[in-house]
């Protein structure tokens, strides 16, 4: 049989990877994750690319996989480098028919593909690239990418009247043994460019672990041990514990858990203890994460251009180095900015409540050029993908897909609803708090 690569990216999962099912039904497939240096380089304003708590999930994503895959007699080849030269040697050496991966829609990721595409060309290997990021498949889309609605809740109507979501696919039986190649060893941070290992906060909501046996055990948590589904919607914009909202998008970032997986779990759940507002609301959810990968698809590098998606030259943003440093390191003075702050650089998380505001104050009190916060939050993020992230920024800096203009947070009164004792910002700031 044929010699056929898997290229892993973000899909760090067994089950319901379609890509990966399709590559081991197509030869003896060799697994392949390469973590590309790229990633961890200093971005423009000098924050690592991935900062250090989304490599240690990384890493044990990697490790997770790694595992399963040998227990399904496989194994998994780690290498660290550039991406499209590492897979094209790999090819090459392993005398390999084609090269199998999950589709990616964002500019440095496309690059990567054209560039892989481009090696493989004169040495007759095929490059099959397979859409598994979203819960819908962009093949089901009831318009041509083009026509992609400008507002969610329109895209949403279309999609839910005409569209269903496709079955999920099993995990591959059995896989063939990876044969006359060194499997190669998961990089430490030192390898990678850290001069320290994360340190993990007692604050902290969750102690995340990456991979997709941990992924897979906080949805079962979630849903059927502690039943928390049922309140999500109540829940869901609270700042303190882990149980306040699923936290399952870390996994997801990193493909570790499938949208389609946790919509199917979500629907047993609706079959098996209650439907209500709350169980729709995670499906929700998963809807406007699709719907920003779509628009990633369709604007292309807008996205992450300050004149944003809408493409939007008179808005002028301001590059203050000194006022933006005050945001990072949580110091601005306002301290329900402060304590999100201080959570995230700290833990590289924080809520979905906190993210709105502390977006919204750099882009619209402050005035300075969103594209940093963007920046910074994909250093700093646990649960960073890109499409999300890009996506949301552009929204709340008015330059995306929201159809209230000047659409701006009242951070004192966000305040004074969602953290009404000042526990959360006591939790971060200490006790002496003055509002």
């Amino acid at each position: 049989m044929q010699n056929i690569i898997f290229w892993f990216r973000n899909d760090l999962r067994l089950r319901d990877n379609e890509a990966f099912l399709e590559a081991s039904k197509a030869g003896n497939v060799v697994p392949v994750y390469v973590f590309d240096t790229r990633y961890f380089e200093k971005n423009f304003l000098g924050f690592k690319r991935t900062g250090i708590f989304r490599t240690k999930f990384l890493i044990e994503a990697v490790e997770d996989l790694r595992k399963n895959l040998r227990e399904k007699g496989s194994d998994l080849i780690v290498r660290v480098g550039h991406a499209e030269d590492i897979i094209a040697q790999i090819a090459t050496d392993l005398d390999a028919s084609a090269v199998f991966a999950s589709k990616e829609v964002t500019q440095d990721e496309t690059t990567i593909e054209a560039l892989l595409s481009k090696q493989l060309k004169p040495l007759n290997i095929d490059i099959d690239l397979i859409w598994s990021a979203t819960l819908y498949h962009a093949r089901d889309l009831p318009f041509q990418i083009n026509f992609l609605p400008k507002i969610f809740t329109d895209f949403k109507k279309k999609i839910e009247q005409s569209t269903r979501v496709r079955k999920t696919f099993d995990v591959p039986a059995q896989l063939s043994e990876v044969q006359g190649i060194d499997p190669g060893n998961i990089p430490t941070y030192q390898d990678l460019g850290f001069e320290s290992t994360p340190v993990t906060d007692t604050r902290a909501v969750f102690d995340f672990t990456g991979g997709e046996t941990e992924g897979l055990k906080r949805l079962h948590e979630y849903l059927w041990k502690k039943d928390l589904l049922k309140n999500y919607k109540e829940t869901r914009n609270g700042l303190i514990g882990a149980d306040y909202s699923s936290k399952l998008s870390p996994w997801l970032s990193l493909g570790c858990l499938s949208p389609r997986t946790i919509y199917e779990e979500v629907k047993k759940y609706e079959a098996e203890r209650i439907a209500n507002e709350s169980t729709y609301w995670l499906i929700f959810e998963l809807l406007w994460r699709d719907y920003f990968y779509f628009v990633a698809l369709k604007s292309g590098t807008r996205m992450f251009k300050a004149s944003g998606i809408k493409n939007d030259l008179m808005k002028q943003w301001s590059r203050n180095k000194p006022a933006f440093e005050t945001w990072v390191k949580g110091e601005t003075g306002v301290p329900f900015i402060d304590a999100n702050m201080r959570e995230i650089q700290l833990t590289g998380y924080m809520s979905n409540r906190g993210r709105q505001n502390v977006a919204s104050y750099l882009a619209k009190d402050l005035g300075i050029d969103w594209t940093w916060g963007a920046a910074y939050f994909e250093s700093t993020l646990i649960d960073y993908d890109v499409c999300i992230n890009w996506g949301n920024w552009n929204y709340i800096a008015g330059v995306g897909n929201d159809p209230q203009e000047g659409r701006k947070f009242d951070i004192e009164q966000q305040a004074g609803f969602y953290d009404p004792k000042q526990e959360y910002v006591k939790l971060w700031l200490g006790e002496n708090v003055h509002s």
